[in-house]
């Protein structure tokens, strides 16, 4: 592969536009073939028939807010179809958007080329939850924009994005308290999206029919971070360690997870003062994806897509302004090669579940150092040659 210009400025984002568009194909095919959406539909038809939304007992099937049930109610009375392509679509849609919005950000000439090569560094990593119709996909968007609008102090911008990012997955509520934290004058605006998405379900249904769900959600909540032998196998930073059957005890996991917490809350505020404005959203929401993916006890090996674009707009951002050279080469290929180890059976029951956690947080720590080495005085050079 020949880094060079002309090559990717264009082909990087036909191949992620490209490949979309075969998974559509896909999904007017065979709508139910690997695919999550069926729990999304499950979860509106039990709401709209006053059944409980939850498993609380095995911790499995619908994981989502009451809000989630209610707002995908339109895109179940369109059917297993229209439905499942407008879904598809949203998710995709938001998180291109925000990868643009960033790429802008960044500034700088050769913006494409660096849109284009890092999207082509996260495809593999990103193909299976897009084929899938992970709501993950739809978090990262909506995370990704919440970071860029808290950072820019956009109140209403803010209050839509965490609405948005907290219907997608509950996880988000990790995105708000970093959102908060980075600027306390959004406080209320991130607590009454939080407020907001709490009351949507009692315009829907009986307050004691969702006084139910909400008591059936927060002790899901509480199980899936506490209970671990659950039918459910993560694949957060004590995956390998299972793999080599030495088992991490969940007191241990908790601990490394607050100071894992407690060390992103850091290094994010830092970030904050350390870096240039163009820098800093990138830098920011790469160690929050990290975090979400390696240190949430609630990781599926399709959950790293939420860290896979931001490291390839990273990795891209990098080999611009290094030229090239042998770090960018290794980032570039082990992100791209994580994301292959599931095309063949034989390659996924060798390095599932294990690998992912490993090299994510190889290329994800690599570029949090190279974001620390940068500072006010150190901006990306707008004129860099990107190719090598």
């Amino acid at each position: 592969m020949t880094v060079t210009r002309p090559v990717f400025d264009r082909l990087g984002f036909w191949l992620w536009i490209g490949s979309f568009l075969i998974v559509l194909g896909l999904v007017l095919w065979s709508p139910t073939t690997r695919s999550v959406v069926h729990i999304y539909r499950h979860g509106s038809e039990a709401f709209l028939s006053g059944q409980p939304l939850y498993q609380v007992d095995v911790a499995m099937g619908y994981l989502y807010a009451p809000a989630f049930a209610v707002l995908y109610v339109p895109l179940l009375k369109l059917g297993p179809y229209l439905g499942n392509i407008l879904w598809h679509m949203l998710g995709f849609g938001v998180l291109t958007f925000a990868a643009m919005r960033q790429v802008r950000k960044l500034g700088g000439e050769e913006q494409t080329w660096l849109l284009s090569f890092g999207l082509f560094l996260a495809l593999p990593v990103s193909l299976a939850a897009l084929r899938n119709g992970q709501a993950t996909i739809l978090l990262t968007g909506a995370c990704w924009f919440l970071t860029l609008a808290t950072l820019e102090g956009r109140r209403a911008e803010s209050f839509f994005w965490a609405s948005l990012a907290i219907i997608a997955k509950p996880t988000a509520i990790i995105m708000l308290l970093l959102a908060g934290a980075l600027r306390p004058r959004l406080i209320p605006m991130l607590v009454l999206a939080v407020l907001v998405v709490l009351a949507i379900p009692y315009g829907f249904a009986s307050t004691d029919y969702i006084n139910a769900q909400y008591h059936d959600f927060f002790r899901l909540l509480t199980s899936m971070t506490v209970d671990p032998t659950g039918p459910f196998v993560p694949a957060d930073f004590t995956a390998p360690f299972t793999r080599l059957g030495m088992p991490i005890p969940e007191s241990v996991a908790t601990i490394v997870r607050v100071v894992a917490g407690l060390a992103t809350l850091w290094l994010v505020l830092r970030y904050d003062r350390r870096l240039e404005p163009n820098l800093s959203g990138l830098a920011i929401f790469l160690a929050a994806a990290f975090y979400m993916c390696v240190f949430n006890p609630r990781v599926e090996q399709n959950t790293y897509a939420m860290v896979a674009v931001p490291a390839g707009l990273a990795i891209a951002l990098l080999w611009r302004e290094k030229g090239g050279g042998a770090m960018c080469w290794l980032l570039a290929t082990l992100l791209f090669v994580t994301g292959l180890t599931s095309v063949d059976l034989r390659l996924h029951d060798l390095f599932h579940l294990w690998f992912r956690p490993i090299s994510i947080s190889i290329v994800a720590s690599v570029l949090i150092g190279w974001f620390w080495t940068q500072d006010r005085r150190k901006a990306p050079a707008a004129g860099a040659v990107a190719h090598g």
